[in-house]
């Protein structure tokens, strides 16, 4: 049985050469789906006009509010599980903490680099620093998952071993199970449930695999990019796009005999950043080196930290940022969920593999086939 495609205007033409019938038809199949459309918009607002009902999530609300960091780390986990009545939990906690009122915007820094470089340990230095100072940081590390056992090593508490156990601090590692970009899917959601636990300043360090580390600099205020000495020649870090998306290098471990070439490498970074276009008409991205071993300039990383949030303020586009963030992220999660309504539907499944098949066969293009 062969299946005949129509555009758009094909499908109009014979409607309308069809008769009244099918056309008055057709105008009752808009109407229907402009109905369809009221009520998905009417449902969107549910969670922002209605109070919370479960127990479970007020008992969590009320635990994040007060800064109990058992209930954050609960909140996350139910954030974090993929059942179906968890899910719906995790969707009236998120709701309930956007619209709690916040008395100062925290600030959401990403983090990233290659392996080796000493994320963690920069972490936990920068982060110890900044609570010495009165802040409260959250840090949300996510570690890779195993593609074969889907388990990850989650040992970003034991490398931060002081700021894990600081009472200003609150440190929770995540899997990435399997998503791409650095981050997990639900990372956004725990920075909002840490936000509304009072946490000022939020860390997010990204599972650092180099190019695809993008992901993050979407759901961020500030993308710092850590380098370290010996990292490349000019011509090496105009090839590297995440560069380009960075506002704050930091070429870490310039410490000891490493301490001269961290000047040749902030050099070579500082004469490609030139090259590169800016993100913000407003902002020079700058390099800083620092260690974060002895504490080498962790004072004049937060002062440009401090510096670039105060230009978002004054020219208005930390407002926009944020706006980005949920409208990029909503489309993610949309993503998300469709593709795991065709997993779990039993039809498609199986059409699936007959199309696995047909693939395999090499009777089929996967991109016919998609």
């Amino acid at each position: 049985m062969s299946i005949m495609l129509l555009t758009p205007v094909t499908l109009m033409r014979r409607i309308a050469s069809a008769g009244p019938g099918i056309s008055r038809r057709a105008t009752q199949h808009k109407a229907q789906v402009g109905l369809c459309r009221c009520k998905r918009q009417q449902s969107s607002l549910h969670y922002q006009q209605q109070p919370v009902r479960s127990p479970t999530v007020q008992r969590l609300f009320a635990g994040i509010k007060e800064g109990d960091r058992g209930s954050l780390s609960r909140g996350i986990t139910l954030v974090e599980s993929t059942r179906s009545d968890h899910r719906e939990q995790a969707r009236e906690l998120v709701a309930a903490c956007v619209r709690e009122p916040q008395q100062k915007r925290a600030m959401r820094i990403g983090l990233t680099g290659t392996p080796g470089v000493g994320k963690s340990t920069f972490i936990e230095a920068f982060g110890m620093m900044l609570v010495g100072r009165g802040h409260r940081v959250s840090v949300m590390a996510v570690d890779p998952s195993s593609k074969r056992s889907g388990g990850s090593v989650l040992g970003d508490k034991t490398r931060m071993q002081r700021l894990s156990v600081s009472d200003g601090a609150y440190v929770r590692p995540s899997p990435s199970r399997g998503t791409l970009g650095g981050v997990a899917r639900n990372t956004l959601d725990s920075i909002i449930l840490a936000e509304a636990g009072g946490y000022d300043v939020c860390l997010v360090e990204t599972v650092g695999v180099g190019q695809s580390e993008t992901m993050v600099s979407e759901m961020v205020d500030m993308f710092v990019l850590l380098m370290q000495p010996g990292s490349g020649d000019e011509l090496q870090g105009v090839k590297r796009g995440i560069m380009e998306l960075a506002d704050l290098v930091v070429i870490n471990k310039a410490d000891g005999p490493l301490a001269l070439p961290a000047r040749q490498t902030r050099t070579d970074i500082m004469n490609a950043l030139h090259l590169m276009v800016p993100r913000r008409s407003t902002w020079t991205p700058k390099a800083i080196r620092a260690s974060a071993t002895t504490g080498h300039n962790l004072d004049r990383i937060w002062d440009t930290v401090q510096r670039y949030f105060a230009m978002l303020d004054t020219t208005g586009q930390w407002d926009v940022l944020r706006t980005e963030q949920q409208q990029k992220w909503m489309w993610r999660e949309v993503t998300s969920l469709l593709l795991g309504a065709l997993e779990r539907n039993p039809k498609t499944k199986e059409y699936s593999r007959t199309l696995e098949a047909e693939v395999s066969a090499g009777r089929l293009p996967p991109t016919v086939a998609a």
